[in-house]
């Protein structure tokens, strides 16, 4: 099984943010749209990732001034992506090792969705069923 299989049923639609947006932007992104992540993209590149991991964590050590600090002084650069053909098994231990619960899948160097660790554990649930 692999990724493209997850994003067959939960479809390619990523919500993106620019680096230069505010933090309180990011939050409310994520409320709205009830998911923990948002790629940060500058000029349809991925250059990183904000999650409500960073978000709590920026609160905890700005206070009340985070909400107008901008994403790219709190989100994660260097952030590990996956191509559709990968195997759910290679990004399942990759989530792991990375200690990370999001990652974006790249396709010829476009964002071509992304993968949560609930999908991850949703779909191998999944499988377990079918064979069971």
């Amino acid at each position: 099984m692999t990724i493209e299989s997850i994003l067959r049923r939960k479809g390619t639609s990523v919500t993106t943010i620019a680096p230069e947006a505010s933090i309180k932007r990011a939050a409310d992104w994520l409320r709205a749209k009830n998911i923990g992540a948002l790629v940060v993209t500058s000029e349809n590149a991925v250059v990183g990732l904000i999650s409500e991991r960073e978000i709590v964590h920026a609160f905890s050590r700005y206070g009340e001034e985070a909400g107008s600090m901008s994403v790219k002084e709190i989100m994660q650069y260097g952030v590990t992506t996956v191509s559709p053909d990968e195997s759910i098994n290679r990004v399942m231990n990759l989530m792991t090792h990375h200690r990370v619960r999001h990652m974006p899948v790249v396709s010829g160097g476009k964002l071509a969705g992304i993968v949560s660790i609930g999908d991850v554990v949703k779909h191998r649930l999944e499988d377990l069923e079918l064979e069971t």
